[in-house]
């Protein structure tokens, strides 16, 4: 079985919440996933200090393979100068060298896209046509029964409520694009509140198939929660088996001091032949 932890916008600096990111790494070493994922948002302005921060957290995880990608508060926003000439020299020096990646792990090949817009559209990101090239390169290579997901910190779909935010320019040409690789799992953050859905809830695709599992994670780490998860942190653990996925939704709870499970999906794996045989 292939476990996958999801956390997302930690957000160091003035938001991030000591005592809840604890939480998050006990949380995380109890877990034991075979693979962290870290959607974006590690800091709050993209300073040097907020990322050597976010370099040890990430450094106090499990040290298992862990998929990363910058978000839009990894680039500097009023320092306009850096952010024209140098946007990611921050990150690159502390989280990591590489904007797009690939992950290879047994049973798994994770595409990381890079969605964060420093020149055009900060807030709410793109995703470029060189881009989908890439992740097409990357996941076809993917042996057959590998689980397909791709990860970006700002969302393709937007959250099922009243608080609506805007998905990335030409997100349906991303999303086509993504069922024609047969993409299992979309995972990102950015909305700072979970949601765990199908993509065919909110558009129903070219091909009008399978859709893909949306896998949103809220903050894990600051006080800046959203909607629903106002002023909540939460995580996800994905878990899959030849024949299923399964996604747990986790939510931190300030009396107990930790992140307990609050609500889980279970979803077939594809195509058919992943599923199990009917009964005899």
């Amino acid at each position: 079985m292939l476990s996958l932890m999801q956390i997302s916008d930690l957000h160091f600096g003035p938001y991030f919440l000591p005592k809840v990111s604890e939480a998050a790494l006990r949380a995380a070493h109890d877990l034991q996933p075979g693979v962290m994922v870290v959607s974006g948002d590690f800091t709050q302005r993209a300073k040097p200090s907020e990322f050597q921060d976010a370099r040890r957290f990430l450094d106090a995880l499990p040290q298992v393979p862990t998929v990363v990608t910058p978000g839009n508060h990894d680039v500097p926003l009023y320092r306009v100068w850096e952010r024209l000439t140098a946007p990611y020299r921050n990150y690159h020096e502390h989280i990591s060298r590489e904007l797009n990646s690939t992950l290879h792990v047994d049973g798994a090949t994770i595409a990381s896209l890079n969605s964060a817009s420093p020149y055009r559209a900060i807030t709410n990101g793109r995703i470029h046509n060189t881009q989908l090239d890439y992740c097409e390169q990357a996941l076809s290579a993917a042996p057959d029964g590998d689980l397909r997901i791709v990860v970006a910190h700002h969302h393709f779909a937007p959250a099922p409520d009243y608080e609506q935010t805007e998905v990335m320019p030409k997100a349906k040409r991303a999303m086509d694009r993504f069922e024609t690789l047969e993409v299992d799992i979309i995972m990102g953050g950015h909305l700072h509140r979970a949601y765990i859905g199908n993509s065919l809830d909110i558009y129903p695709g070219a091909e009008r198939q399978r859709g893909i599992i949306i896998c949103q994670c809220g903050t894990t780490t600051s006080r800046r929660g959203r909607a629903r998860e106002r002023e909540k942190n939460s995580f996800n653990f994905l878990e899959a088996t030849d024949h299923s996925i399964t996604v747990t939704h986790w939510m931190y709870f300030s009396d107990a001091e930790r992140f307990e499970p609050i609500g889980r999906l279970e979803y077939p794996r594809w195509p058919g032949r992943s599923l199990p045989a009917a009964p005899q």
